[in-house]
């Protein structure tokens, strides 16, 4: 299993590398574009290259297809995983929580009509949603103790209760949302790889209140999650990649 993880800042990509150990098991390869940090999953033949690709849906693709080229030469990766941290949306996902994607989500990539907002798939052209492996979703979930729901991209973070309530009202299954999953997703759909998006709720969505926030919670849930995931993925079979 080649997987491939794709954090928007440091701080997230080491809380990944973390969960397999510090030190000389982080190997460190610059390619144009990009800086892979691999990890060996001990006791396995997983491969893990992590990444740090920038914030926000655009950073997120092109550092995810400059990552995907640039490991490429070893193989192709089986997973791609867009990680780190995120809002949740109350009560689904109280701080501290994980969530693992059951879709991801494009929430604001469309048109502001009189009538509201339009998603781009109504407007007759192109795609507003990914969805990973039912299969893989569910073991995921199960070994990491993650909530299951869709996880909103979006390309500006919420600040407010009544763009809370808007995104609820809009996407009832929302668990919590980010910046860069769909990018992520875009990129690996094109290279044949599966998708994942796993987050660790560092605060609310809704009104910012930085004194709530939880980043190193967080950080550390998210280690955690990748410490019990590599089993998951290592018994994980390509015949389940369709199974959504």
């Amino acid at each position: 299993m080649r997987v491939l993880v794709v954090t928007a800042v440091p701080a997230e990509r080491d809380a990944v590398t973390r969960a397999f150990g510090d030190g000389p098991e982080v190997a460190v390869r610059h390619a144009p574009g990009t800086e892979l940090h691999r990890v060996s999953a001990p006791g396995g033949d997983s491969v893990v290259d992590v990444l740090a690709g920038g914030a926000g849906p655009a950073a997120a693709a092109a550092a995810t297809a400059f990552g995907l080229a640039a490991g490429h030469a070893s193989g192709p990766y089986d997973l791609v995983v867009s990680a780190g941290i995120g809002g949740g949306f109350a009560p689904v996902a109280p701080v501290g929580s994980l969530v693992v994607a059951s879709g991801i989500v494009a929430a604001d990539l469309g048109a502001e009509t009189p009538e509201g907002f339009v998603p781009v798939t109504a407007l007759g052209f192109g795609r507003n949603r990914h969805l990973p492996p039912r299969s893989l979703v569910r073991d995921v979930a199960a070994a990491t103790g993650a909530l299951t729901g869709e996880i909103l991209t979006v390309s500006t973070v919420t600040g407010s209760a009544e763009r809370a309530a808007a995104l609820r009202a809009a996407h009832p299954r929302a668990a919590a949302e980010a910046m860069e999953g769909f990018g992520v997703a875009e990129a690996a759909e094109r290279s044949g790889a599966v998708v994942l998006e796993l987050r660790a709720v560092s605060n609310a969505v809704g009104p910012r209140d930085r004194d709530a926030w939880r980043i190193g919670d967080a950080l550390t849930a998210l280690t955690g999650a990748f410490g019990k995931l590599v089993p998951v993925l290592e018994g994980w079979t390509h015949h389940d990649r369709h199974d959504t």
